[in-house]
C-alpha cells in the first residue's frame, strides 16, 4: 500500500512525500502523515493548490546555502580561508592576496571547470577579453607554490575549457 512505501522510504530517505490519495477518512489521513507523509491530499484536487502545496514543502526542505567554509580541503591541501593559509600537509604555503582568492574560489569549485572569464568575473570582477594571460600568469604562479615538487597535481587545465582543483 502506499502506506508501507512512505515507510519504507522513510527508513533510507527524508525525501519529501505527497500522498495523492482516494482515500479520504481522518483515520487514512492521520496513518499517511504518522507513516512520514509530509503532506496528504485527497481527490478530487485543484492542481494549483497541489503545485502550491509541493512548492511550499520543497521551500522547507531544500538545503540552506551553505555559509561560506572556514577551512576547505582537498586531499592534503587545506585552505583556512579566515586567517588565509595554505598548508600542504604540515607545511605552510605563502601566497599572495591574488594567488589565494583564485585558488579558494578553485577550491569551493573542487571538480568543476572554471573558465577564464569566471576566475576573472569573480576574482578581479571584470569581463575578461580573452586576450589577457593574466590568468595564466596567476595559475603558472600558483601551481609553482601549491603544486612544486609534489608528484600529484592540484591545480589541472582542461584544454579550451580552464581550470580545476581535482
Amino acid at each position: 500500500t502506499g502506506f508501507e512505501v512512505c515507510q519504507q522510504v522513510r527508513e533510507f530517505s527524508s525525501v519529501p512525500i505527497v500522498m495523492l490519495t482516494a482515500k479520504g477518512e481522518d483515520m487514512d489521513k492521520i496513518l499517511g502523515l504518522e507513516y512520514g507523509a509530509d503532506d496528504y491530499i485527497t481527490k478530487p484536487f485543484n492542481i494549483l493548490e497541489v503545485k502550491a502545496r509541493i512548492k511550499a514543502i520543497i521551500r522547507r526542505t531544500a538545503p540552506k546555502p551553505k555559509e561560506a567554509a572556514k577551512v576547505i580541503e582537498s586531499g592534503d591541501l587545506k585552505l583556512d580561508c579566515e586567517s588565509r593559509r595554505v598548508m600542504i600537509g604540515a607545511k605552510e604555503i605563502n601566497l599572495t592576496a591574488k594567488e589565494f582568492d583564485i585558488l579558494e574560489y578553485l577550491m569551493q569549485n573542487e571538480g568543476r571547470v572554471l573558465s577564464r572569464d569566471k576566475l576573472a568575473n569573480h576574482i578581479w570582477n571584470y569581463d575578461y577579453d580573452g586576450g589577457s594571460n593574466v590568468i595564466d600568469v596567476y595559475i603558472h604562479h600558483l601551481r609553482k607554490k601549491v603544486d612544486g615538487d609534489y608528484e600529484e597535481k592540484k591545480i589541472i587545465t582542461v584544454k579550451g575549457a580552464g581550470y580545476m582543483v581535482k
